[in-house]
């Protein structure tokens, strides 16, 4: 038995293209969830504030954010697979890019410092918390 993870760059937030109010573009899917994408809310300024500090780790490993984003997600032991939801043959290309990245334990340690786990920097983009994310003990150590 596996973990299938879903949504691992955050409908775009972990691409590092939204960086200011200017660059979210609320059309399409964005537009049904644009309370996930509003700067006045105050889980979203942290979500930009977290995307500004993994964008800093991201640029000293030598990756780009969605490769960071993905590596971090198929770390944990129990995940056997991340799904991905590129739209165009450009993030396909770049989404499969990350097949060959294995994070060490300091970056995913820095990780962990910039978004502690179990945490939701926005509550109103968690429709449920799962046990193993709450809990620091039983992710990927």
């Amino acid at each position: 038995m596996g973990v299938l993870t879903w949504n691992p760059i955050n409908s775009g937030w972990l691409t590092g293209r939204f960086r200011s109010a200017d660059d979210i573009e609320l059309s399409g899917f964005r537009g049904m969830i644009s309370y996930k994408f509003d700067l006045n809310k105050e889980g979203n300024r942290r979500k930009l504030k977290a995307v500004e500090q993994l964008l800093a780790l991201a640029d000293q490993t030598g990756m780009s954010l969605t490769h960071l984003a993905l590596g971090f997600a198929a770390a944990h032991p129990a995940v056997s697979s991340v799904l991905i939801g590129p739209r165009t043959p450009e993030q396909l290309d770049d989404l499969l890019g990350a097949t060959k990245i294995n994070l060490d334990a300091e970056v995913l340690d820095r990780i962990d410092e910039i978004v502690p786990p179990g945490t939701d920097l926005n509550a109103e983009d968690t429709d449920h918390t799962l046990p193993h994310l709450a809990d620091a003990q039983l992710r990927r150590r």
